[in-house]
């Protein structure tokens, strides 16, 4: 173990160089995925805002609760879909890609990059619609209360905020086991999705060819 230690001691002596970058590239790329982590999740935060708002704004007290709950429900599905990712193996995906099942390959690639895939739908997408439906339930209570007097107001606000948080919390406990006993199904129907979307991408590139 000494004369392995002395070895190495000596090789970074030698290639300085070689041994800082095997130290750097790992760093490096973190940062690389930090700024793209923070400049989706800032466009996804400010297009769902940006929507939420004018739906909101257009919409009947009816259809805003119904615009309130889709946004509490894209949350909820994209935590399922972060938790099934990584629960499920690539084992069926590499049997699904031999046999070339529309999917199977996108599946290997989704499971490859877990980590990225789990904290984008769980962290990015899930935390983004936890925000914009507390903001949504916080205008509703507004709106709904225009002609009541304002204590009644900051009371209903608060108890639709704690409703919509409730119901989050509840859907994403109901969900997770979902998403563990079926991991395999829920990243395939992911994987299906984006093989039909390169599909339809790839169709528009020779139509302009």
């Amino acid at each position: 173990m000494k004369v392995k230690q002395e070895r190495n001691e000596k090789h970074s002596e030698k290639h300085p160089e070689k041994h800082s970058e095997r130290h750097r590239k790992p760093s490096a790329s973190r940062v690389h995925w930090l700024i793209a982590i923070f400049l989706l999740a800032l466009t996804i935060s400010a297009a769902f805002s940006f929507f939420s708002q004018e739906l909101l704004s257009k919409a009947s007290l009816f259809g805003a609760f119904l615009i309130l709950f889709a946004i509490i429900a894209i949350g909820i599905f994209f935590d399922l879909l972060g938790v099934a990712v990584t629960a499920a193996e690539e084992k069926p995906f590499h049997s699904m890609a031999s046999r070339k099942v529309p999917g199977g390959a996108e599946g290997i690639w989704l499971l490859r990059n877990a980590g990225k895939v789990s904290s984008i739908c769980c962290d990015v997408v899930g935390d983004i619609c936890g925000v914009i439906s507390g903001a949504a339930a916080a205008v509703i209570a507004i709106e709904a209360c225009k002609s009541i007097i304002s204590p009644s107001e900051t009371v209903f606000q608060l108890l639709l905020s704690a409703l919509v948080a409730a119901l989050t919390i509840l859907g994403k406990a109901f969900c997770k086991q979902i998403a563990l006993d079926n991991s395999t199904a829920i990243v395939h129907g992911a994987a299906k999705v984006i093989w039909r979307f390169k599909r339809i991408f790839s169709r528009k590139k020779t139509k302009k060819k």
